[in-house]
């Protein structure tokens, strides 16, 4: 199939011996109950095969609505999937599933994120050494839409100390406070959400961070850049945005060295899918 007949929210790319893997969001039960993730493999990000089932939740699992936002990370011989789960009666959180094939199976490891808050699209991101998980707070404990980030372990399995705030949505100029806060989560007054975090370093040693809000024209992609080049911050928004009606954007590196850009395109229901634009091509004010 091509890539605009793929319909899938939250598109993550990991490029793994001369193939693409492409990850995401099952849009037609986004909202609804869940049970597994899928994956597509392709030689060139425009013909693909699938969708390859690498995940299905068992009778007796956990969660069974919010399977949102899969990452795939290759480490030291195995791959690492990092997604959101939920549950009625459980707070979302960001899990890890391990697996020795991109395609999976994958099999459950552990919640990363604590229980007592309402957490949802990690990412990860290395630094001096270490991994850390970068998260969204979401709205309904939050409403400030703070964007967080913890230390893991060397296995990824397991954290290590507290949680830290990176940022809240509304520190950007660009973010409004959604229109839905009263009708879909009963919140009065203003709210801000953050989600879709994908960090990197660009050439010129900016350390960088695309994530998506609610702007004048719906969802949203915004950059912001660490002034201190670490993931400490303190963080700095651009005021200028990426892309709009589209979100939960990512950078990678296809097999020929040069970048891009993906994300899913429209954010209309049930006609989301993912869509790629070379940084090359002066896209993006970004400059690796």
């Amino acid at each position: 199939m091509k890539t605009e007949e793929i319909i899938i929210r939250d598109p993550y790319v990991l490029l793994y011996e001369d193939k693409y893997y492409l990850y995401g969001t099952r849009s037609k039960s986004c909202w609804g109950e869940m049970d597994g993730f899928d994956c597509y493999v392709s030689a060139d990000l425009d013909n693909w095969e699938g969708p390859f089932e690498i995940f299905r939740k068992e009778e007796d699992f956990w969660a069974d609505q919010s399977y949102w936002a899969p990452e795939c990370y290759y480490k030291e011989g195995s791959f690492y999937l990092v997604a959101t789960l939920g549950a009625e009666n459980r707070k979302k959180s960001v899990n890890l599933l391990k697996a020795d094939s991109p395609l999976g199976p994958f099999h459950y490891c552990s919640q990363l994120t604590p229980s007592d808050r309402e957490c949802i699209d990690g990412t990860i991101y290395e630094e001096d050494g270490y991994g850390y998980l970068v998260y969204s707070n979401t709205l309904q404990d939050t409403i400030t839409g703070d964007m967080c980030a913890i230390q893991l372990f060397d296995d990824w399995e397991s954290t290590v100390g507290d949680p830290f705030k990176l940022f809240a949505a509304n520190d950007a100029k660009w973010a409004f406070a959604v229109p839905f806060a009263k009708s879909e989560f009963g919140i009065d007054g203003e709210a801000y959400f953050s989600d879709g975090p994908s960090l990197f370093k660009a050439r010129n040693g900016n350390l960088v961070m695309l994530w998506s809000s609610w702007a004048g024209k719906g969802y949203s992609v915004g950059v912001s850049y660490s002034e201190s080049e670490k993931i400490q911050g303190p963080w700095k928004h651009e005021s200028k945005l990426l892309i709009e009606n589209g979100g939960h954007g990512m950078i990678f590196q296809k097999m020929d060295g040069t970048w891009n850009f993906s994300l899913h395109y429209p954010n209309d229901q049930y006609q989301e899918h993912p869509l790629f634009i070379s940084i090359s091509d002066g896209e993006l004010p970004i400059e690796m």
